[in-house]
């Protein structure tokens, strides 16, 4: 993980230390190539996309839920998108979302917040497109 970078404050003249959190995701690509192998080329980026699709409009409608301080089947939610994620071998995200979880079962809040931010960093990196070099493959 990246944490940030020091810079100089010029008013100041103070050392600052920017954190700008980047995380690699892990995912497996046994999940994806057993649906290809059974359903073929055609049937399986279909349902890839289907599940890619409905992956991100649960984390969407998640993050909507915790911003309006919602916090009634969170748990469920995040149990369904653990299992989601798991599905499609995205290792990271299930288990981050397993985190959560775990940090509202134990009315942590503070924790909670932590491990919620790091949920939509790995989230946002597990769906874009554009950080597929920084995912490692297992």
């Amino acid at each position: 993980m990246t944490l940030g970078e020091t810079t100089l404050d010029k008013r100041t003249g103070n050392n600052v230390f920017t954190l700008r959190p980047k995380e690699r995701v892990r995912q497996s690509v046994e999940p994806i190539a057993t649906i290809y192998r059974n359903l073929g080329t055609s049937s399986a980026e279909q349902v890839v996309t289907r599940a890619l699709t409905e992956l991100a409009i649960t984390m969407a409608s998640l993050a909507a839920q915790v911003q309006a301080h919602d916090l009634e089947d969170l748990g469920r939610k995040l149990r369904r998108l653990q299992r989601m994620a798991e599905n499609i071998g995205m290792i990271s995200l299930g288990a981050v979302a397993g985190d959560v979880r775990d940090c509202l079962e134990g009315a942590d809040p503070t924790a909670f917040a932590a491990v919620w931010a790091r949920l939509l960093r790995v989230a946002e990196r597990s769906l874009a497109q554009d950080c597929i070099a920084d995912q490692t493959v297992v």
